[in-house]
């Protein structure tokens, strides 16, 4: 088989969580230019417009859904959403979630709550509706986006490394169980990913500190993640369950 067929997604359908910016709108732009028709889902709908119109623009196929991963009614409507458009589902990207930067002491539990419900209770929301759905057609892929900070710590956002520490177990109890049908469950732990969010720290001294402390000196591209994006989500991984692959510039070698 060549290479290129591989990674090929035409007739594929996608999904993909917190797709309105950063990650998860590249993670979608990827996905259709690969073939596959994607399911945009996120709270800011009028983002997602954008996005559409611009992978429409550029010859795929997009259709954007209103979605809160927690809320598990919200979950249940969003699938049917995509699904009714688009048909069923054969890919999912876990990708929702946020961030506090505060000390342990100082976290309130609302703010403790608001990162574990939406990185952690979401992405199972997220992933038993995918689950329940592929399982019955004997198929399917998840892919849950992790961190490197679920496998290493850094002071100031505890809440966010005990969620992503939390979603990399959960990916491989979902493999273990899912595997039986056919589900593949695989994470991709991105390292210090420049975006639009945080190119303005990596401006400052502190994120010049941070960078340098990176083996590579500096700060990985979005398109960085595609290879192994395509990889988890296309037959390219099909003998890959409950795996996270690290893409990190060496960060977890420190």
């Amino acid at each position: 088989m060549k290479g290129s067929d591989l990674f090929d997604l035409t007739g594929k359908v996608a999904l993909v969580t917190g797709a309105s910016q950063g990650l998860g709108a590249r993670f979608a732009e990827v996905l259709a230019e690969n073939g596959a028709a994607v399911a945009l889902a996120a709270r800011q709908t009028d983002k997602l417009e954008t996005l559409k119109a611009r992978i429409e623009a550029s010859g795929g196929t997009a259709h954007a859904v209103a979605l809160d991963v927690t809320d598990e009614a919200s979950v249940a409507a969003a699938f049917d959403a995509a699904e009714g458009a688009l048909g069923p589902l054969d890919i999912v990207i876990n990708n929702a979630g946020v961030a506090i930067s505060k000390g342990l002491l100082d976290v309130t539990a609302e703010e403790w709550d608001k990162v574990l419900d939406t990185n952690l209770r979401g992405a199972f929301l997220v992933a038993q509706a995918a689950g329940r759905r592929m399982a019955e057609r004997g198929a399917g892929s998840i892919v849950n986006i992790e961190s490197v900070l679920g496998y290493s710590v850094m002071k100031g956002v505890g809440p966010y490394c005990a969620s992503k520490g939390g979603l990399g177990q959960l990916t491989r109890v979902l493999a273990a169980e899912l595997a039986r049908f056919g589900v593949r469950v695989n994470g991709i732990a991105p390292g210090y990913i420049g975006t639009d969010i945080n190119r303005d720290f990596f401006a400052t001294e502190a994120g010049e500190k941070l960078r340098k402390s990176i083996p590579f000196r500096r700060v990985g591209e979005p398109e960085e993640l595609d290879g192994t994006l395509l990889l988890l989500a296309s037959k390219a991984g099909s003998y890959m369950t409950g795996s996270t692959v690290v893409v990190d510039g060496g960060f977890l070698t420190r």
